[in-house]
């Protein structure tokens, strides 16, 4: 399944309890912001972004598990 989440990142500590929930998780996962794509379960990665605002988060993945963790960082979406 594919999807797309807007999500917000407000702390450092969010950004490390994020990879590490997504680390188990089965799929492909991309970070958007403007036109730099990277791939969400880099931690250095991330903070290549510009976190000042949301970011826009490509999923593929068919494990339900994984829209449970994007749902506590999503912001402006129904996920």
């Amino acid at each position: 399944m594919r999807r797309t989440v807007n999500i917000q990142f407000k702390s450092y500590e969010m950004i490390e309890r994020f990879t590490r929930e997504i680390a188990d998780i089965r799929g492909e996962f991309d970070l958007v912001s403007g036109r730099r794509v990277i791939d969400a379960r880099s931690f250095l990665g991330i903070f290549s972004l510009d976190l000042s605002g949301p970011l826009v988060l490509n999923v593929v993945t068919d494990d339900p598990k994984a829209f449970e963790v994007f749902r506590r960082y999503a912001v402006n979406t129904a996920c």
